[in-house]
C-alpha cells in the first residue's frame, strides 16, 4: 500500500482515538481559615453566585487557572493568583485545596497550597463544603434537583365475542381483555436525586460503600488504589499537610483497619496519629477488628484515649 495513504490512516486512527478517550478532570477546594465568605472566579467565570467559606469546584479540565477571589467583606480586598495548578508536576489531573490565609506579619489575605491528591471516582465531600461543577454556578448549595424518566408501552388486548342463551333469549357481549395476547400498559420508573452542598448523591441503581454514611461491612479500598494513595500521603512535607490529605481520601473511600493503620504510620506526631484514628473509624469496614490501630501508638495513653473515643460513638 502507498506509504502516504498509511501515513493518512494512521494520522486519522490517531485523532480518532485521542477523541475517543474520556477528558481528564481535576478539582478544585479553596477554604477560608477565618470563615470569610468569598466569591471565586477562575479565567474571568464567576464559579458561585453565594459566598460561601469552604468552595469545590469539580470537572475542572485545565490544568492551570488564572484565579481571583473576591471577599463578600469588601474591606477584606481582593486575592488574585496566576497560573493556579490543578495538575501534578507530571501534569496528571489532581484533587487540589487551597486555603485563604492571614499573613502574621503584614496581615493580609493569601491564597496558600495546602493539599494534592489523585482524583478519586465517586468521591463525597464533607457536608460543610459547598461543591460546584465547573461552569455551573446557578446551582445553590443544599439544592436537590430530581430527574424522574418514565417509560410507558400502551396497547389494547385482544377482543372476544361472548353469546350466552338464556331461556330462549340469546344475549351478546364483547370484552377486550388486555390480557389476551395483546400488550398490557407498563411502567418502569428511574429517578436520580443530586443534593449540592454536600455532595450527597442518591441513585436509585447504584450505592457505592463510599455513597453511605459509615463504612461497616463495606468493601474497602482495592490494594492497587491504596497504594496510590498512601504513597500521595507520604508525598507531603508536614504531618498537618499529610493529615489533611489522608482525611481527604478516607472521606470519600472506605478502609480496612489494617489500611487504616498503615496510614497512622507515616505520621511523625502521636497526636496526629490519634487525630486520624478517631477520624478514620467511622469509615472503617470492620470496626470490630479496630484495635488492630492500637499497635500504632507509642504511648498507652493514646490507647485509652482512642478506645474512650470509639466507646463513645456505640
Amino acid at each position: 500500500m502507498n506509504p502516504k495513504i498509511l501515513f493518512l490512516l494512521g494520522f486519522m486512527l490517531s485523532i480518532f482515538y485521542a477523541i475517543a478517550q474520556p477528558q481528564a478532570t481535576g478539582a478544585l477546594t479553596i477554604f477560608s481559615e477565618d470563615g470569610d465568605k468569598f466569591f471565586l472566579i477562575l479565567n474571568g467565570e464567576r464559579q458561585n453566585n453565594t459566598a460561601q467559606t469552604n468552595l469545590r469546584v469539580e470537572d475542572l479540565p485545565q490544568p492551570y487557572y488564572n484565579a481571583k477571589v473576591i471577599f463578600e467583606d469588601k474591606t477584606l480586598g481582593e486575592i488574585s493568583k496566576n497560573m493556579l495548578m490543578i495538575a501534578d508536576v507530571d501534569n496528571v489531573m489532581s484533587d487540589v485545596a487551597y486555603k485563604i490565609k492571614k499573613d502574621k506579619n503584614n496581615g493580609k489575605l493569601s491564597l496558600k497550597y495546602f493539599s494534592s491528591a489523585p482524583i478519586q471516582t465517586g468521591f463525597i465531600a464533607p457536608t460543610n463544603v459547598y461543591v460546584m461543577h465547573y461552569g455551573n454556578p446557578g446551582l445553590a448549595s443544599g439544592t436537590s434537583v430530581t430527574q424522574t424518566t418514565t417509560t410507558t408501552t400502551t396497547g389494547v388486548g385482544n377482543t372476544a365475542a361472548v353469546n350466552v342463551n338464556v331461556g330462549g333469549v340469546g344475549v351478546g357481549m364483547t370484552i377486550t381483555d388486555p390480557m389476551l395476547n395483546g400488550t398490557v400498559e407498563t411502567s418502569t420508573t428511574h429517578t436520580t436525586t443530586t443534593t449540592t452542598g454536600g455532595a450527597v448523591i442518591v441513585d436509585d441503581r447504584t450505592t457505592s460503600p463510599a455513597r453511605s454514611r459509615g463504612c461497616r461491612a463495606a468493601t474497602a479500598m482495592s490494594a492497587t488504589d491504596f497504594a496510590s494513595a498512601l504513597a500521595t500521603i507520604k508525598k507531603q512535607g508536614f504531618d498537618e499537610t499529610k493529615l489533611s490529605t489522608a482525611k481527604q481520601i478516607a472521606g470519600g473511600n472506605c478502609l480496612s483497619a489494617a489500611q487504616v493503620s498503615e496510614i497512622c504510620k507515616g505520621f511523625g506526631f502521636e497526636e496526629t496519629k490519634l487525630s486520624f484514628a478517631k477520624y478514620a473509624y467511622e469509615r472503617c469496614t470492620e470496626p470490630n477488628n479496630y484495635f488492630k490501630v492500637n499497635n500504632v501508638f507509642g504511648f498507652s495513653s493514646s490507647v485509652d484515649d482512642l478506645n474512650e473515643y470509639i466507646q463513645g460513638k456505640q
